[in-house]
């Protein structure tokens, strides 16, 4: 079974390191910016930050979308072997 819960600074860490920007920060939710270099495409992605609680699956799966993911499971499997 693929895990899908996580905590905010999971996601954040692991979107960080495969080449999100930090943008800022609106209440205590977390901004990144990634720039495709071969089709200058632009995501912004909203990551809830609250302490350690893991975020609720219809908000990652709303993450997911925008980091332009089509696969959930898929994406949270990428996500855990990058932690």
């Amino acid at each position: 079974m693929v895990r899908t819960n996580f905590s905010g600074r999971e996601i954040a860490s692991v979107l960080i390191d495969h080449g999100f920007v930090r943008t800022g920060r609106v209440g205590s939710h977390l901004k990144l910016r990634y720039e495709s270099p071969d089709t200058d495409e632009v995501r912004i992605v909203t990551v809830p930050m609250r302490s350690a609680d893991d975020i609720p699956t219809g908000t990652l799966q709303s993450i997911a979308e925008q980091c332009g993911a089509n696969d959930f499971p898929a994406w949270c499997r990428w996500v855990n072997e990058n932690l």
